[in-house]
């Protein structure tokens, strides 16, 4: 399965470009903190899923798509403290991550039914 095909992965990407965007207007002294860790979360997601679609069992697969929900849910988290902090708005990102949260939890599903 090529991951580029996959709708959870292209709208993982969009997600990674969104937090790029929003992580921009962060403070100065967020560089190495907060904004460091946003981005690796953020990139973990599609990275985690295209490691799995290349891996030869679907259950395989299904393990790399846990770990982008991990990844995913540490992103909101880390989102969350953002808002907490001033930094941004929660709700601008909250329908990005829960449209991507849906792709990647549909994505389980359909391999575990298959």
């Amino acid at each position: 399965m090529d991951h580029k095909e996959l709708d959870a992965w292209k709208k993982s990407m969009d997600l990674v470009e969104e937090v790029y965007q929003i992580t921009k207007g962060f403070p100065s002294e967020e560089r190495f903190g907060l904004i460091a860790q946003i981005r690796r979360s953020a990139i973990s997601i599609p990275s985690n899923i295209a490691e799995g679609a290349s891996r030869k069992s679907d259950k395989e697969f299904v393990q790399f798509l846990y770990i982008s929900i991990g990844s995913l849910s540490e992103l909101e988290t880390q989102l969350l403290i953002s808002d907490k902090l001033g930094y941004i708005q929660f709700d601008k990102i909250q329908k990005s991550l829960g449209d991507t949260k849906a792709l990647i939890m549909g994505l389980i599903r359909y391999l575990r039914n298959k």
